[in-house]
């Protein structure tokens, strides 16, 4: 395997794997494997009982793990970290998992390989997916998207001010059959952009916007983070690290109403239901420290937010 690809430096590690409180004989759960960095210290810390399941849907990340991670205490899964609480159901685990970690984002060298298509910064297919071998690569999806749809993806996943004059330059680009590379969009998007932002790249707005929809990133969070519920001990720990705002405010939104008492008809002049909290909020969001950023400058926009689950009773 290409040793290139393989550098990548786990943010937030021993925050994350703080917050999860390993028990030496308990079952965890890393939802995004990567490179393995948040794995190793998690088998560092269980005992000859522990066990750890790690998911990735990244062929590259499998295989490195089937090559650097011979441990019987370990079993990595290849698939989709949104299939979290079926992964769990096969192997009898449903409400007997102690930790769930969650990396979200694009690791190292997913945007180091130019072949990814993640980066402007590289010219490369336009591709973008996290598994290469299911659905649409994004240049497929951007000749299938209206505009738009395509303007609302830029807006919403992006927060891109100029999403309608960039959607119309992406589709016509694409019928004039001159949108071929990750260097071609780039290009397309600067030109496009009538204000520059000092130190950020007019088409990075543009690619996080088309990848999160490429890989349906923020309705897989949901979904996941709901099966989290489900799969969760009582005591268990959830911990989610996010790199942008619309990550963030997922985690964020889910963990506070999970963590407190909810009215499912608030209107209603008759109490009719009443929703106990299954989570309890831990701590206060965690950043990186001045020398992780130095280290690591792709850490400077990490938050961790960590979670425990409840007992049925909500006693601690």
């Amino acid at each position: 395997m290409n040793q290139e690809f393989n550098q990548h430096f786990s943010v937030l590690l021993k925050e994350s794997i703080d917050g999860l409180k390993i028990k030496e004989d308990g079952v965890y759960f890393d939802c995004t494997f990567g490179r393995g960095g948040h794995s190793r210290k998690i088998l560092d810390a269980l005992g000859e009982n522990g066990r750890l399941y790690a998911i990735d849907q990244d062929p590259q990340a499998i295989a490195y793990a089937q090559e650097h991670f011979a441990d019987s205490r370990f079993e990595i899964i290849y698939g989709s970290f949104e299939q979290l609480a079926d992964f769990c159901r096969d192997r009898g685990l449903l409400g007997k998992v102690d930790g769930v970690l969650m990396d979200l984002g694009v690791s190292s060298p997913q945007l180091d390989d130019a072949e990814r298509g993640f980066s402007f910064m590289r010219e490369g297919p336009l591709d973008m997916r996290m598994n290469t071998e299911a659905g649409l690569s994004a240049k497929e999806w951007l000749q299938k998207v209206d505009e738009e749809t395509l303007k609302k993806v830029l807006k919403n996943y992006g927060e891109e001010r100029f999403s309608g004059r960039i959607a119309r330059v992406i589709k016509e680009a694409i019928a004039a059959n001159q949108l071929h590379s990750t260097k071609d969009l780039a290009e397309i998007v600067d030109k496009a952009s009538p204000k520059k932002e000092k130190n950020k790249h007019p088409a990075t707005r543009t690619f996080q916007a088309i990848r999160i929809a490429v890989n349906r990133e923020l309705d897989v969070l949901k979904n996941v983070l709901e099966a989290s519920l489900e799969v969760l001990a009582p005591g268990g720990r959830l911990a989610v690290i996010s790199f942008h705002s619309l990550e963030d405010r997922i985690a964020k939104v889910f963990i506070r109403d999970q963590s407190r008492i909810r009215d499912l008809f608030p209107d209603s002049p008759v109490q009719i239901e009443i929703i106990e909290p299954v989570l309890k909020t831990i701590g206060k969001p965690i950043f990186p420290s001045k020398e992780e950023c130095d280290l690591n400058p792709r850490s400077r926009s990490a938050v961790l937010r960590i979670a425990e689950r409840l007992t049925k009773d909500c006693s601690e």
